[in-house]
């Protein structure tokens, strides 16, 4: 499971961890978890990368548009065969 270092608009560091990955009309989207563990439950949230195609380093924001959110959360479910609760 890849680490994810992401940097919170406050500022903050927080770990998270890619649970899956997929693209979407041209746009990556990761779906991460702050936690490691497969057995215990946590909270589950889609990323979204808005870095600029010549940037080298992806830039990521949650994604917070209620249509966008259920579309790409249905294909993480399909994904990983499983239901995917996302907040």
């Amino acid at each position: 499971m890849e680490k994810l270092d992401f940097v919170d608009e406050n500022g903050d560091k927080v770990d998270f961890y890619v649970l899956e990955e997929t693209r979407i009309n041209g746009i990556n989207y990761l779906l991460v978890s702050e936690s490691d563990g497969e057995d215990e439950e946590a909270d589950a949230y889609i990323l979204k990368d808005v870095s600029e195609a010549a940037c080298e380093e992806a830039v990521y924001e949650f994604v917070e548009d209620d249509s966008e959110l259920e579309a790409v959360g249905k294909v993480f479910s399909e994904l990983m065969d499983d239901d995917v609760e996302l907040i």
